[in-house]
């Protein structure tokens, strides 16, 4: 089971569900009732799981060309010996494409029992991150398609709560949730990443730019990241004024922040994955905060 696990990168995976949660208490101002919260749970869980797993499923021949040259270690909600499992062949293509395909199925029931509008979004994240992996060796350009396959699942528990959501309010939560994962999840992945994609020829913003440009763009992502998070509260019904303000603002520039600009100016490898780790933990502060003033609402 740990090596299936492996393949879904559960510890990330987890952690990711927290910031549908937060995306749908935010919008909803209140908990939704047992039922939905129980489906959107299992619902996520089996989304995320799959869409890892799809990851190494696309992958597989690059994955066996980074194995082949030694990996580097992952960062800490990562770092486990059984990294890429399925180009290790510690599991089958058969037991990864059935892990797949249950998780995958599961994760449809659950979105039509919720909202078959959200099926679009479902099918939509599983194409684009095909997309995304056929894309390493061809352009930087996957990391933009990176921050819209991260962005599914928010927007899915947006549609699972409010039918009809405002379309600006949309978009600005697609544009921050884009500039989180971009530059605290796929730009510092890629820099513990770079000596395995450096020898398969891949194409990610370290190696196209250059270590000094990509520490740069991943502190101004969430510079810009975080400053928009001052405009979240405006999407909720919950009438906390400033200080609900205050405290997603601090939540940012208190992860975020401090360990994007140590990478800006070191360019130390270490940092990078210390990056990864805290804006990983990013969507679980947010959770607890917006849980903390449903419950005082």
């Amino acid at each position: 089971m740990r090596r299936f696990l492996a393949l879904s990168r559960s510890v990330h995976g987890v952690l990711d569900i927290a910031m549908p949660g937060f995306a749908a208490l935010l919008w909803l101002g209140h908990f939704p009732s047992w039922r939905v919260l129980a489906l959107s749970l299992v619902t996520a869980l089996a989304g995320y799981t799959a869409i890892y797993a799809l990851n190494d499923l696309i992958g597989v021949k690059d994955d066996q060309e980074k194995v082949a040259g030694g990996i580097t270690p992952g960062y800490a909600v990562e770092a486990s010996a059984m990294r890429y499992p399925l180009a290790q062949n510690l599991i089958s293509m058969k037991g990864a494409l059935a892990w797949f395909g249950c998780w995958f199925a599961l994760a449809v029931l659950g979105t039509w029992l919720l909202n078959p509008r959200i099926l679009l979004i479902v099918f939509a994240a599983a194409a684009l991150e095909v997309v995304y992996v056929k894309l390493l060796k061809v352009t930087w350009w996957r990391t933009v398609v990176s921050g819209l396959v991260k962005s599914a699942g928010p927007v899915a528990a947006v549609f699972a709560v409010i039918p009809a959501p405002s379309w600006p309010g949309l978009l600005g939560l697609l544009a921050w949730l884009m500039l989180w994962e971009i530059g605290g999840q796929n730009i510092p992945a890629d820099w513990n990443d770079i000596e395995e994609d450096r020898r398969i020829g891949a194409r990610t913003i370290p190696l196209v730019f250059g270590l000094r440009t990509a520490g740069v763009l991943a502190a101004v992502s969430l510079g810009v990241a975080v400053l928009v998070s001052l405009l979240l509260p405006s999407m909720s019904p919950l009438a906390s004024g400033w200080p609900f303000q205050l405290a997603i603002f601090a939540a940012g520039a208190g992860l975020l922040l401090p360990p994007a600009l140590r990478l800006a100016r070191t360019l130390d490898g270490r940092q990078a994955a210390r990056l990864f780790d805290r804006a990983s933990l990013y969507p679980l502060a947010l959770l607890a905060i917006v849980t903390v003033f449903v419950l005082i609402h």
